[in-house]
């Protein structure tokens, strides 16, 4: 069986193996190495997410992930008297369930590489639009999430990396490095592929400096194969043949 890469997040996770998606870069990337799950949930928080822990990481499975990326805090940060209300989590909270998530992972699999991941920025007007484009004049003018509320949520989770000794990449700040950042969104909170791009490239540089590219293929490349004699390139990975 290939090496299992899990991308668990919620809808911006979810919606990353669509065209131009992160997740699909990333499988991409790995296509002849490693088989990268997608497991994101559209709407979902750190506090729901928990409850998914038992069957999407089962304890004393023999074949653990290699990789786990863990990218939830948009759902999280939703503003209490927004729209967003019911999905929001405190973020002493936030910080915690990540630390339960890491927790649960590594006791079935210590060697298991975890790279969190922050929630991306918040473009007011984005949602602002978008929101009107879904129900005209119905639209909720109380903002559903801030720009600087996400950036708070963004702060404990680089935190908790560095308290636990782990790789992340801060979504938030790395994208506001850019001028017009607002680009990377497409609603004001999820991603246009340029925003889908920052994430690939800074999740594939993370598995690079982990050493994931080093796997080998599953099976030898086409020009390692003999046309004479082809099962002497297939003896170590299928002994049957």
């Amino acid at each position: 069986m290939r090496p299992q890469i899990v991308l668990f997040g919620d809808s911006i996770t979810q919606q990353s193996f669509a065209s131009g998606g992160w997740g699909a870069a990333i499988a991409d990337s790995y296509s002849r190495k490693a088989d990268v799950v997608l497991r994101g949930y559209s709407g979902y928080n750190t506090r729901w997410a928990l409850f998914l822990l038992n069957r999407l990481f089962p304890l004393g499975s023999g074949t653990p992930p290699v990789a786990v990326t863990i990218f939830f805090g948009a759902n999280d940060a939703a503003l209490i008297g927004g729209t967003g209300e019911r999905q929001h989590v405190p973020i002493e909270e936030y910080k915690d369930n990540l630390r339960k998530i890491v927790r649960h992972i590594k006791n079935n699999s210590p060697d298991t590489l975890i790279v969190l991941i922050t929630p991306p920025p918040i473009d007011l007007q984005g949602r602002r639009e978008h929101a009107r484009s879904l129900y005209g004049d119905k639209a909720s003018t109380v903002p559903d999430r801030t720009n600087e509320e996400s950036g708070l949520y963004a702060e404990q989770c680089v935190s908790l990396a560095k308290e636990l000794g782990l790789p992340s990449i801060n979504l938030w700040s790395k994208m506001q490095e850019t001028e017009d950042w607002q680009k990377f969104l497409s609603d004001g909170l999820h991603l246009t592929p340029q925003g889908n791009a920052i994430v690939s490239e800074a999740v594939n540089k993370v598995f690079d400096e982990a050493g994931l590219s080093a796997l080998p293929y599953d099976f030898p490349p086409h020009a390692d194969i003999d046309v004479e004699n082809p099962e002497k390139a297939f003896v170590q990975q299928c002994a049957a043949i």
